[in-house]
């Protein structure tokens, strides 16, 4: 419902091309949530319970209120699906033209440290384990997003510039080598 009423909201200022952009965004973005709700419920959600729980002794029983469950239930579930838009928001980025593939693969590394930067942030309990299981499809999201960018991002920025009426391929080498000879 809460989606109905911003769709209604947006929409009258939508050209048609653009609707029809946003209707297939909508569906993928709901899905890459979802799965990374339900990756964080059902794979990252048992092993962190189990190590809070792992805290009981003889002479200390952990026993977790409905309140706390279901604090660290949402907060893995609202983690694990904002991790997992990762590689829409990078065809986003890639179409206003902010990045690229070959950008993505260079900066490889430093994406990399920061998935797990942001893991380490982002999991509610402390133990490695519950981390890497952030981390891990954090790299493997950020691949899937390279490869997302290569076939949905912005096409290459001479097509940009020839539709603008700038110069492009032979006219930009040309231009480049008259100004290089001093002659421009």
């Amino acid at each position: 419902m809460i989606f109905w009423q911003i769709w209604a909201f947006v929409a009258p200022g939508l050209y048609q091309h653009e609707k029809r952009l946003a209707i297939p965004f909508t569906f993928l973005s709901s899905f890459c949530f979802l799965g990374g709700a339900a990756f964080g419920y059902y794979v990252v959600f048992p092993p962190a319970f189990t190590f809070l729980m792992g805290y009981s002794t003889d002479f200390l029983m952990a026993t977790p209120t409905v309140k706390e469950y279901f604090s660290l239930a949402l907060r893995l579930l609202i983690a694990f699906g904002a991790v997992f838009e990762l590689p829409v928001a990078m065809v986003i980025l890639a179409k206003i033209g902010m990045v690229d593939a070959p950008f993505l693969r260079k900066n490889r590394k430093y994406a990399f440290l920061i998935s797990f930067i942001v893991a380490a942030i982002l999991t509610p309990t402390p133990d490695v384990v519950n981390q890497m299981l952030m981390g891990i499809p954090l790299v493997v999201l950020y691949e899937i997003s390279i490869v997302a960018v290569s076939i949905f991002g912005r096409k290459k920025f001479a097509g940009f510039v020839k539709e603008q009426g700038g110069e492009t391929g032979d006219d930009a080498e040309d231009a480049d080598s008259t100004i290089a000879n001093g002659k421009g």
